[in-house]
Parts: structure tokens; sequence; C-alpha cells
């Protein structure tokens, strides 16, 4: 009877990774066939698009803001190794982030995750709580941005009953801060780890967080808001729009940006952000625009990143 348990486990757990790999491969189909239908559609818009010297600044504000956006979320990560209980420096954080960051455009979008576990067991911090910080950061980031998408939801919807609108966006924030609670958040890290364990080196996480982790969440909003205003930088390059769309915009924004996070698409979310966003801002910037602003963004986002990394290895080297 144990035999069969085990073969009819090890089958059950075959056709799983089968068909999450077929429900990756459909989303990238999508996303793929979407965007280039779009570009097809447009493309000779986005090539047209000319920036003035107001524009460039501003693109380079952006750049700025998004690698201080980066910068911040390693010390958001140092922040809850100290939380966990590690003595360590929020500018050894900083640098490990910003290093491995890049890593998270590889096939498999694991490596930045792994990068960082390598580096943490070097500075002496156990598997265990390194693998612990590693899985509780995407965590929070979810929450954040669940957060910030919320406060803009009534724009985004057909309703115009204001009064179910802040319901809904009531009722979202108050489970926001239920799952934050040290209860239901380990549950999620323990879920995550039984998802990440063969990635994270097999390690296991028997830790459990005993508070809010108020720190590190308010960071990762920051984080978020910071994001959010390189990305209002770049349509403003581009397309300048009126300040009563800032809210969908960020809202827009904040949700694209969580869905090109959570969901199995190319690595990085590429693709899959600026899908969502297409279809989501779509009614309220032109679409030649709105492609030139998701392009635009994208290649300042990455930019930011291998600067990050750049500019630690530089710093290293002098040392």
């Amino acid at each position: 009877m144990s035999t069969l348990k085990s073969k009819l486990h090890r089958a059950s757990q075959g056709l799983s990774s089968l068909l999450k790999g077929q429900l990756r491969f459909v989303v990238i189909g999508l996303v793929v066939f979407f965007l280039t239908k779009t570009l097809l559609d447009h493309g000779q818009g986005v090539l047209g698009l000319r920036l003035g010297s107001a524009g460039l600044a501003s693109l380079a504000i952006a750049l700025g803001m998004t690698l201080l956006a980066h910068i911040l979320a390693g010390v958001v990560w140092a922040n809850i190794l100290q939380d966990l209980g590690q003595s360590v420096a929020y500018d050894w954080g900083m640098a490990v982030y910003l290093k491995t960051n890049i890593a998270k455009y590889l096939p498999g979008n694991v490596w930045h995750f792994y990068g960082r576990l390598q580096a943490s067991q070097r500075a002496k911090v156990p598997a265990a709580i390194a693998a612990l910080s590693i899985l509780l950061e995407p965590l929070l980031l979810v929450l954040a941005a669940i957060a910030l998408a919320t406060v803009g939801l009534q724009p985004l919807t057909a309703w115009h009953d204001g009064g179910w609108s802040w319901g809904i966006q009531g009722a979202v924030l108050l489970v926001i801060l239920t799952a934050m609670h040290p209860k239901f958040l380990n549950l999620g890290i323990q879920q995550l780890m039984r998802w990440k364990q063969k990635t994270l080196g097999g390690a296991e996480v028997n830790l459990a967080l005993v508070h809010y982790p108020w720190r590190s969440f308010l960071g990762e909003l920051s984080f978020l808001l910071l994001r959010g205003i390189g990305f209002f930088l770049v349509c403003l390059a581009v397309s300048p729009f009126a300040i009563d769309h800032v809210q969908v915009l960020y809202s827009g924004f904040a949700i694209a940006w969580l869905l090109g996070f959570i969901i199995p698409g190319l690595p990085g979310g590429v693709g899959v952000f600026e899908a969502v966003a297409l279809t989501l801002l779509n009614p309220f910037l032109p679409t030649t625009d709105l492609l030139g602003i998701l392009a635009i963004y994208r290649l300042i986002n990455t930019i930011a990143e291998a600067l990050g990394a750049g500019l630690v290895v530089l710093a290293e080297r002098r040392i």
C-alpha cells in the first residue's frame, strides 16, 4: 500500500509540474501575441515619438528614482534579516541585493534568490534564516502592491457608486492587515518555502515571525511609490497627462507590476507587465504613447538595475 501511495504521489507531482509548465507557455504565448499585434498596429507611431530637452530631463530623473527604489529594496531586505535577529549592515544588504537583482532576467527567474542565499551564508547567516528573509521579502511586496493598487480602484472600474468602491477598498485593506499578522504571514511563508525549497538549496525553515513587520512593509510601500514616480516621469516625458489621472495611472501601474511579479511569464515579469498596463491604461492614454512609455520604462528599469550592480562592483574593487 505504501508503495502504491508513493507512486501516486510521484505521479501527481509529475502531472502538477507538467501542467505548470504548460500554463507558463500558454501565458507567454498569449502575452507575446497581444504585444506583437499591438506593436504591429501602432509601431509606426511609436517610432515617430520625439522627446524634447524637458522630456529627456524627466527620463533622467526617472532613472534616478528607479535606482533609488532598488537601493531601498536592498535596505528593506537587510531590515528583514535584522528583524530575524541577524546583525547585518544596511550597506551589506544593499550591495548584495543590487548585485544579485540583475540575475532575475535569467531563465527560471530564481537566480537572484539563490545569489542572496549564497551571499547570506558567506556572511554567517544561517541558511534557514536567509531563506526565510528571501521568502518574506516578496510576500511583503505583494501585500504592498495590493494595498497601493486598491487606492485607485474606483477609476479603473465601471462602478459609479462610491459607497461600493470604498467598501471594497476597506475590505481589501483589512484583509492585508490581517494577512500581515504573524500567525497568517507564517502560513504563507511555509507555503512559499515548500514551492522554493529545491531552488534555495533544500534549506528547512523552522522559524517564524513574532511581530508585525511594519518597518519592512512601509519600506516595500516606499519602494513601489518610487517606482510609480519613475513611471509618472516617463509618462510626462512622452505624453503629459491631466492631474486627475494620477490616481488611475498609479493604480494601473501597481496592478500591472503586481501581476508581472506573480504570473509565470518571461523572466523579470517582462511582457506580463506591459500587457496588463496596456489593457488598464489604454482608456486614459493614447495607445501609441502608451507603447512608447512602456518600452522606455522597461529600458530605464533595466539600466537602473545594471547601473546599481555596476556601481557596487566598482565600489568593491576600490576597497
